[in-house]
């Protein structure tokens, strides 16, 4: 018995080259690096006031002492999470303030 196989003709397929520069991915590139420097700002002030106001005594009311004693691991945590993720966007997208 005999097969017969059926080949599709050589077919030359050119090069494609995507192009990964649409203008409003820029834009969402800095928004996400307003977005991501404010939130770290946020945060960094949240952790000076908690750590200050455990630190001294006499700065801050106990509310507040209590706020940042019960609070401050989450603010470390927070910290910790933004770093991450600000690292990780400047390697792979780099950080864009506009200037």
């Amino acid at each position: 018995m005999h097969t017969t196989t059926i080949r599709p003709a050589d077919v030359e397929i050119p090069d494609i080259q995507p192009d990964f520069s649409a203008p409003f991915f820029q834009g969402f590139q800095v928004i996400a690096s307003y977005i991501l420097a404010g939130a770290m700002i946020l945060v960094l002030i949240m952790l000076i006031i908690a750590g200050a106001s455990l630190a001294f005594r006499g700065l801050a009311s106990d509310r507040v002492r209590t706020w940042a004693g019960e609070n401050i691991l989450w603010i470390f945590i927070a910290a910790a999470v933004l770093g991450a993720a600000s690292g990780l966007f400047q390697w792979f997208v780099n950080f864009d303030f506009g200037f």
